[in-house]
């Protein structure tokens, strides 16, 4: 579904997409690993239109995204998640998930005048889908909650909803572990899982926790220095030497053979 090509993004001098190439299968939940500056996030970020890149390209389902703004490529199905959730939070859960679809009638002030029959129609339709969204995430007793008050992992299931909200080909999901704890992290985790398996979502997803990696994806890509290191399943990569090296550090491979 997506092909990155040599991808490089510099920042002055800083290489931080270097040449990075990879693919992610249609119907997959790809994880992406790494240490700290290896260029996970800047890739998201060139992948979804918010950098462009300063060479190579990106292409879905065999076109050409490359240097599309996120308004484009949101059109096309590539949505993306933040480590720091993005909510309106003055808003409550159901009213953030009515916000996302695009065209909807009650944006064009002639149909609220002249057509508003249609703009309730369309308002109805979109909080019938929001209901069933909050339901299918087990989020019913704080669907009327305003989204500033829920918690950091309430908020992950959040922004993992206003992706169901429209008809999404691929989700990149930035840290969706990220001050989350243990029991929503499962909870979120139990979500990707049934959407992949159900309605087929795609998902590429940046995680530093493993245990969540090893039960949600394969294969795994390990990033280092802003290229791709090490692909495979969780196994192959977590006992590739140079992971080990680059990822988990030196001390922990030296002690492995020790």
């Amino acid at each position: 579904m997506i092909v990155v090509e040599a991808l490089h993004k510099h920042f002055g001098g800083v290489r931080a997409v270097n040449g990075a190439s990879l693919r992610i299968a249609p119907g997959s939940i790809t994880g992406l690993i790494g240490p700290n500056g290896a260029g996970k996030t800047t890739l998201f970020n060139v992948i979804a239109g918010v950098y462009a890149p300063t060479s190579g390209r990106v292409l879905l389902d065999g076109e050409d995204i490359t240097g599309l703004k996120p308004h484009q490529l949101f059109q096309k199905g590539v949505l993306r998640t933040f480590q720091l959730a993005h909510e309106f939070f003055t808003l409550t859960v159901r009213e953030n998930l009515m916000m996302v679809p695009p065209n909807q009638a009650g944006e064009r002030l002639l149909n609220t005048w002249f057509r508003p029959s249609l703009v309730r129609a369309c308002e109805e339709a979109v909080r019938a889908k929001a209901d069933e969204v909050i339901r299918f995430l087990e989020i019913e007793h704080v669907a009327d909650e305003f989204a500033g008050n829920l918690s950091g992992g309430q908020k992950k299931l959040l922004e993992l909803g206003r992706t169901m909200m429209v008809d999404a080909k691929i989700v990149f999901l930035d840290e969706v572990g990220a001050g989350v704890n243990r029991t929503l992290l499962h909870k979120i985790g139990d979500a990707i899982l049934k959407l992949n398996q159900e309605r087929q979502y795609t998902f590429c997803l940046i995680e530093h926790d493993m245990e969540f990696i090893a039960r949600l994806c394969d294969p795994v890509i390990c990033m280092a220095e802003g290229a791709v290191l090490a692909e495979g399943t969780v196994e192959a990569v977590k006992n590739n030497e140079q992971v080990i090296e680059a990822y988990l550090g030196t001390g922990l491979k030296q002690k492995r053979t020790a």
